[in-house]
């Protein structure tokens, strides 16, 4: 049985009490120990959970309903305040768990260093993991100001867990020369574009274990404005949901939704796309 995370004084609309008969779990990791510019993400969990609520349990892109599915929100892992060596190994635990009761985790960010325990996790119950990876910035930096484990290399520190030739980046737009370099020798890097590359690797990966690690500044600030680092010229929350929309099918074990920052959030626009990634992908692969 799952236990050790915090009360649920919030959860996503809709979710489940019983932990042993669902299919995915939403878990939150709420650290942003390693923000370069903007802190804040922490409060991310906790507020796409609030805004959950204004929207409809069924999608009609979709033509899917929650009330379907069986899901469960287990809160947010307990972290020590300003530790994210400390805090890395909570979340490796919390996942392990879920993972090994045959779960999918839905985890909630939070810096997008909390992807590389989940996929560590992932990487060790399922051989051959693929990661596709959505974001503005490639987080390709072997180390950041003298740190190894930042969100800025994030996906460095991943590629080193799955193998570039796994590791699939969709949206860049924002790097060092050297990442550019990086990623174009090591793994599948596509600079700016979502859909179509989606639309060219989909047959490629079907039937391997699939990862998903989505960093909401992949989309426009313009859309998205509530996050730590944005980067203008992205795309719309309706091509990153289309693009969602496009991975049915594939055999996801697990995913992630990082760097909602709800300070920077006016009108709680940000959030409410996130809860309605998260939404769309229980409705998807739960």
């Amino acid at each position: 049985m799952f236990t050790g995370l915090t009360d649920r004084l919030g959860t996503f609309m809709g979710a489940r009490d019983a932990y042993d008969k669902c299919s995915m779990v939403i878990v939150g990791a709420p650290m942003d120990f390693t923000a370069s510019f903007r802190p804040g993400s922490r409060f991310g969990p906790a507020e796409i959970r609030n805004v959950s609520e204004g929207l409809e349990e069924f999608s009609f892109d979709l033509q899917r309903d929650l009330a379907d599915r069986n899901y469960f929100d287990a809160g947010d892992i307990p972290l020590p305040l300003g530790s994210a060596k400390k805090s890395l190994i909570c979340i490796e635990r919390a996942l392990e768990t879920i993972i090994k009761d045959g779960k999918k985790p839905l985890l909630l960010g939070g810096e997008h260093l909390v992807s590389l325990p989940a996929v560590k996790k992932a990487a060790e119950s399922y051989p051959g993991l693929v990661v596709l990876h959505f974001d503005a910035h490639a987080d390709l930096r072997d180390d950041y100001l003298g740190e190894k484990f930042s969100h800025a290399t994030v996906m460095r520190r991943i590629s080193e867990v799955v193998g570039g030739d796994n590791l699939f980046q969709f949206g860049i737009r924002s790097g060092t020369s050297e990442e550019f370099q990086w990623g174009n020798r090591h793994t599948h890097m596509y600079p700016g574009k979502i859909s179509e590359p989606l639309y060219d690797i989909i047959h490629e990966i079907k039937g391997l274990p699939v990862y998903i690690s989505l960093d909401i500044d992949v989309v426009d600030p313009a859309f998205a404005p509530g996050t730590g680092t944005p980067e203008p010229g992205g795309c719309t929350s309706m091509e990153i949901l289309n693009a969602l929309h496009l991975l049915q099918g594939l055999n996801v074990i697990g995913m992630d939704i990082v760097e909602v920052c709800p300070v920077l959030d006016q009108s709680q626009i940000t959030a409410l796309l996130a809860a309605k990634l998260v939404r769309d992908s229980i409705l998807l692969f739960g």
